[in-house]
């Protein structure tokens, strides 16, 4: 039962002090070694971990189930979960303990980053995957650079695991999809905004984008509207609309040129299909958008 599970802040520590720290990194065998090489059950109020597991074997106990663990992989702990690990005597790799207070998002909150956060995971890394490779050698140099005192520490920890965390996610949810089929309307409407990103500027209808789904045009208004309450032509309106309000408050391109680099053949039409979203004439909206964010 949970009253029975030891709380610690970093394992084998129960110090009753409030941490110093915003990430602490250290070597797997350093902490383990102590241990027999086996971490009991326990957990963490305040802690997300991170175990970069690069070489060994072993096992990852997540609530009294265990979970077998085959390098190179990474494993996340939220906190209040009940977690234990047995390693092996030549387990290698890194344990990244990092206040909650600090990550990109809350587990548990509303983002799919929360939601999958909010859950323990040992994700295995296929390094002759791009990302996989990219997560293996950023937990490398995160633990390189903890263990040096060199001007940007702290910016350099924080950009490797936000990256980390955000691609071993990724691939963590590519590899349940791959496995299980799931939600097919969550994945067309993730293809489609793929799609829309590549050819907003060329003012493809709604059809173009459901014959490269492979489903109706029907299908489709169907699957954006369950999912954004806006039909599929909103949605690619929207995408240009935002793009021109874009190039508008951050660059110094005229009217003319802005319409040009979003595919309108002709300014004059740009004007009043921003006119007719907006209410305004593209250079009245930019004079007006300025002027409110002070530049």
């Amino acid at each position: 039962m949970t009253k029975n599970v030891p709380i610690y802040e970093l394992y084998g520590e129960n110090t009753g002090r409030k941490p110093d720290f915003w990430l602490h990194c250290e070597t797997i065998p350093s902490r383990s070694s102590l241990h027999h090489w086996e971490i009991r059950p326990h957990r963490h109020e305040s802690f997300f971990q991170i175990l970069y597991i690069d070489a060994g074997s072993g096992d990852a106990i997540f609530d009294g189930t265990p979970h077998a663990i085959t390098p190179p992989a990474v494993i996340t702990v939220p906190p209040r979960l009940n977690h234990g690990f047995r390693f092996s005597r030549d387990i290698d790799g890194f344990v990244i303990t990092v206040l909650i207070s600090h990550l990109k998002a809350s587990p548990g909150d509303r983002s799919r980053l929360g939601a999958w956060l909010a859950e323990p995971h040992l994700t295995l890394l296929d390094v002759r995957d791009e990302d996989a490779a990219h997560v293996a050698s950023t937990l490398r140099r995160l633990g390189e650079e903890f263990a040096n005192q060199r001007n940007g520490r702290n910016d350099l920890l924080d950009a490797y695991l936000t990256s980390a965390l955000l691609l071993t996610a990724r691939i963590a949810q590519k590899a349940d999809e791959e496995s299980n089929p799931g939600d097919e309307s969550e994945r067309r409407m993730e293809m489609l905004q793929g799609l829309i990103q590549r050819h907003f500027r060329s003012h493809k209808p709604a059809a173009f984008y459901a014959e490269s789904l492979g489903i109706s045009p029907a299908h489709l208004s169907r699957i954006v509207r369950s999912k954004t309450g806006h039909g599929a032509h909103e949605l690619i309106t929207r995408k240009l609309l935002d793009e021109a309000k874009r190039e508008l408050v951050f660059t110094f391109a005229t009217v003319q040129e802005i319409s040009y680099r979003l595919g309108f053949a002709d300014p004059a039409y740009f004007s009043r299909f921003f006119m007719k979203q907006t209410g305004q004439t593209p250079r009245a909206w930019r004079i007006e958008e300025r002027e409110r964010l002070g530049m």
